[in-house]
């Protein structure tokens, strides 16, 4: 049987849905020497911003019960000099490139994209609008502001815009469907979420700023109810992430509503288990006797759960 893991995300051709996650991957092509970055169905860069950032204060990482704590404040080298340098090595790779960008106005947001607009090599604009390690507002709880955003980008971007939101609303089915009516191309669910832990030796926090994000397994089944919801409401493709470790985890993303998924923690514990999630896939869909990938999109069956 010939396995179909190809996908059309947002007009993205993807060889297959595994995607790397913003954050834990560095800029793309760092880890080129462990694993062969063209199996992947494309790489989604760490958040550029419009001038460099520096991050919070170590220590800002922080293992905790089946999970992971970070606060790195979006570390990164700028737009000018990310344009220069990591994505003229990233075009030579060979996988769609999604960029993720952040800023703290619609103005910073606008400039990013319109330097990233004369650029070759970009398959799409992943708005970081969700970040809960910085001093600021998480901006995608700011309905008119995130839908500001997105809408003024859209004028001027040539390639999709993908919104990454925030797990802590009330209802991320209305704040996913906000950003489809503001004209986001797609959107990115969910970032980490805030979290905390202490030192028992030190009574100190383990993070330098108290609170941090907080990824891996333990967050799998929240994340993955966030996809499901919003799959209800949207129509516009998900990429769906949270606790992926396994390729079993990546297809329930996918039952669930996602087109594509994106790995994090499990990827910064070991670039190879990215490779690992998409032969386990392909597992997955000789024993079902699934064709194409395709076909288990939002295939959940709820009628008879178990």
């Amino acid at each position: 049987m010939i396995l179909d893991l190809g996908i059309n995300f947002a007009g993205i051709k993807l060889k297959n849905p595994v995607l790397t996650a913003s954050g834990t991957f560095g800029y793309g092509y760092e880890v080129g020497d462990l694993i062969s970055l063209k199996k992947l169905g494309g790489i989604i860069t760490k958040t550029i911003t419009l001038e460099n950032r520096l991050g919070n204060v170590q220590p800002r990482i922080a293992e905790v019960s089946s999970g992971l704590l970070n606060s790195i404040g979006l570390q990164n080298i700028g737009i000018k000099a990310f344009v220069e340098g990591p994505l003229f090595k990233l075009n030579k790779i060979g996988v769609p490139i999604i960029v993720s960008i952040a800023g703290n106005t619609t103005e910073e947001y606008i400039k990013i994209v319109k330097i990233l607009t004369m650029q070759i090599g970009i398959s799409a604009i992943e708005l970081n609008l969700s970040c809960p390690n910085l001093k600021k507002k998480i901006i995608c709880h700011d309905v008119f502001l995130m839908q500001d955003i997105i809408r003024n980008v859209k004028k001027i971007s040539k390639v999709p815009i993908i919104a990454k939101l925030s797990p802590l609303v009330t209802d991320i089915a209305e704040l996913a469907l906000f950003a489809q009516e503001a004209g986001s191309d797609g959107v990115t669910l969910a970032n980490t979420y805030p979290a905390m832990a202490i030192n028992v030796k030190t009574f100190k926090p383990k993070l330098s700023s108290v609170r941090g994000g907080l990824s891996g397994a333990c967050i799998k089944p929240m994340s993955l109810r966030c996809v499901y919801d919003a799959y209800q409401n949207i129509n516009i493709p998900i990429i769906g992430c949270g606790g992926i470790t396994n390729g079993g985890d990546a297809v329930e993303f996918m039952l669930s509503g996602a087109t594509a998924i994106s790995v994090g923690s499990a990827s910064l514990i070991s670039p190879k288990n990215l490779i690992k999630i998409i032969d386990e896939i392909k597992d997955i869909m000789y024993r079902k006797n699934i064709v194409s990938i395709k076909e288990i999109i939002g295939f959940v069956n709820t009628k008879n759960a178990c």
